[in-house]
């Protein structure tokens, strides 16, 4: 159940559905499915973006499903101390507690439906952790953790860190009222979401009751993107069946349409859907690890820096849990400079 809900949403301001005579629907180009894995110490995610091409991910580069679990009393698990440049994290809670801090001094807890949005820009080096309470407790642990690419003129960027609260988030409603949008960054129907954005994007977080279609316009200028929460129900004109862990990826046009299926599971009751859009960069990709730069060297210049200490230094009361990170496979994707 995410955190964020509303006890009358008919009082919400509604999206207008865009003109069916005017507004191009937009298709559904792929369907994917997300396999799982373990990040960090050991949490279990969903790799939301795994199969899917750089190119039509642009300007997004990985994102995350982070549980959902229910942790026993000490198994709730984090990540170390680890470097990023050339990007911004994103960190979205729905359900559970997680801190950060970083050698920048930005820091903080978010928990039931907070944002965390770190820019990693020239360099950082930050750590993310459940709080020793929910360590010794356990709980639900539920959230999404996107990267943001930064265009080459915004790479070098001074590393920032936003505290979003729950409270600060747009939330509106289809116009039958059976879906419920909150938007976190960017802006739908004139109402804007809390994220401050280098790469123009729209992240929103919707739930759809079960039969509810929401139809959201879309700016044709930015990719589009949705993803299954949790849930049952169908993408684009083409009514695609979609399902929990599944990325759909939509072609051109100015507007998405989601359906939610008639039954659900009793589990998940509603839809549980992300909708992303941003406005491609269309710039060479080099990615390793923890850092997304335009070229190979760029890459290897960013691990030279973090051995020799130039991207932050860890607060001494944690230098003990230093991560000394270990170079993987580069993908590099070449776009075309025309849009």
């Amino acid at each position: 159940m995410p955190a964020v809900t509303v006890p009358d949403i008919t009082v919400l301001p509604r999206i207008p559905e865009p003109d069916p005579l005017v507004a191009r629907q937009r298709p559904v180009v792929s369907l994917t499915t997300a396999p799982s894995a373990f990040e960090g110490e050991g949490f279990p995610v969903r790799r939301a973006f795994w199969g899917v091409d750089l190119a039509d991910l642009d300007p997004f580069v990985h994102m995350d499903q982070m549980g959902e679990v229910e942790y026993s009393p000490g198994e709730a698990k984090g990540t170390p101390w680890h470097p990023h440049r050339g990007f911004e994290t994103v960190t979205y809670m729905m359900d559970g507690t997680f801190e950060h801090s970083d050698s920048n001094g930005g820091g903080g807890v978010i928990t039931n439906g907070d944002t965390q949005w770190m820019t990693a820009g020239a360099g950082i080096l930050h750590i993310e952790k459940p709080p020793e309470a929910l360590v010794a407790s356990g709980g639900l642990f539920h959230g999404i953790q996107l990267w943001v690419n930064l265009p080459r003129a915004l790479k070098w960027a001074p590393p920032r860190y936003q505290d979003l609260r729950a409270s600060e988030t747009a939330l509106l409603s289809s116009p039958d009222g059976g879906a419920l949008v909150r938007v976190i960054a960017g802006d739908v129907a004139g109402r804007a979401g809390p994220g401050s954005t280098y790469t123009p994007i729209t992240y929103l977080h919707a739930t759809l009751s079960p039969t509810a279609r929401l139809v959201l316009p879309w700016r044709p200028d930015h990719n589009a993107l949705v993803y299954a929460l949790s849930g049952h129900g169908s993408v684009g004109p083409e009514r695609l069946p979609i399902r929990m862990g599944q990325l759909a990826v939509f072609g051109p046009g100015d507007a998405i349409t989601i359906d939610a299926h008639a039954v659900q599971e009793s589990r998940s009751p509603n839809l549980e859907i992300l909708v992303l859009g941003g406005r491609p960069i269309r710039e060479p990709v080099a990615w390793m690890g923890p850092f997304v730069m335009n070229t190979r060297e760029e890459v290897v210049q960013a691990f030279e820096d973090y051995r020799a200490g130039r991207l932050g230094t860890i607060p001494a009361i944690h230098a003990d849990h230093a991560v000394h990170g270990t170079p993987v496979t580069v993908v590099e994707s070449r776009r075309d400079a025309e849009a």
